[in-house]
């Protein structure tokens, strides 16, 4: 199996990798608190629901975009550095109007689709239109594009409401919302982790495929968006936690007087591989390695 060169695997990595953000100043919360996901973003925000609003409802809610569909998807186990301005208002239960309202505004985003894209052909425009929605109960529509640089789209925006006589709001977004978006399958054969788990995912990096001994080749560690698979995070900590406590690979390590070099760590088995001047291979188990005077040994050595 190939490995990709280095500056292949580095196009896969996120562009800006996320600061570390100071903790947020403002009064802690104590009532229970509820994931909500916007229906056509698959954005994910915390909520305080209201009574009679229960897990699975459609709801009504107050985004950053505007009033939009939301549902209620379950508790939020750990609150403690979420505040009051961070909660996501909820205005009402989706009601039959509401409903009604929505799949109308779907026929619609059809056409403003087409629309649209007709307009950045005709304005000669280096962007992809990936989809449109109109918001539920208010008279405007988000276009959601991605483009490699910034675009000065301010003639198509004109364009726009003039057509649909509403207000138009242009958002460029990264190929990693894209997928959230629209959704796809991943090489695990189930929907992409940001379309419909969280979109609140943490950058992702080489490293993270190096520690958990994944083959780097482009194909296998890489989702739809060209991005290496959010799913890498997962398990990163306890890989790396575990690897800290037994040597490398490619690490000496002694048996009596004989040398052995390590030549795979496997986590789930507990073993570590090693070979000596012979190139045999011999498991070891976790339990029969350890550091005798800074220098790691195998206390017990059992060839089949």
């Amino acid at each position: 199996m190939s490995i990709d060169s280095r500056d292949d695997l580095k196009r896969l990595e996120d562009d800006v990798v996320q600061k570390k953000q100071p903790k947020k100043k403002g009064e802690r919360i104590k009532d229970p608190l509820y994931k909500v996901k916007l229906v056509y973003s698959c954005e994910t925000e915390v909520s305080r629901i209201k009574s009679g609003i229960n897990i699975g409802d459609s709801v009504v809610v107050n985004s950053r975009y505007g009033k939009d569909l939301g549902v209620v998807l379950g508790v939020v186990k750990n609150h403690k550095d979420v505040i009051e301005a961070d909660l996501l208002p909820i205005l009402r239960v989706c009601s039959e109007r509401d409903h009604k309202r929505l799949k109308d505004n779907e026929s619609k985003e059809s056409r403003a689709y087409t629309v649209c894209k007709e307009k950045i052909s005709s304005l000669g425009l280096d962007m992809k239109l990936t989809g449109v929605h109109y918001l539920l109960d208010e008279p405007k529509i988000l276009f959601y594009f991605t483009a490699d640089n910034r675009v000065d789209f301010r003639e198509l925006v004109k364009s726009l409401v003039s057509l649909f006589k509403m207000r138009i709001e242009l958002r460029q977004i990264g190929v990693r919302d894209e997928s959230r978006l629209l959704g796809a399958l991943g090489v695990c054969g189930r929907v992409v982790c940001c379309h419909s788990l969280t979109d609140n995912l943490k950058p992702v990096s080489i490293k993270m495929a190096k520690e958990q001994n994944l083959s780097l080749n482009s194909m296998k560690i890489s989702g739809p968006c060209g991005r290496l698979l959010c799913c890498l995070e997962y398990e990163y900590d306890f890989y790396e936690e575990t690897k800290s406590k037994l040597p490398n690979q490619g690490a000496r390590i002694k048996f009596g007087k004989n040398q052995f070099s390590v030549d795979e760590v496997n986590v789930f088995s507990k073993t570590i591989t090693v070979s000596g001047h012979d190139r045999n291979y011999i498991k070891v188990p976790f339990e029969n390695i350890g550091k005798v005077k800074g220098r790691w040994e195998i206390s017990k050595l059992e060839i089949e």
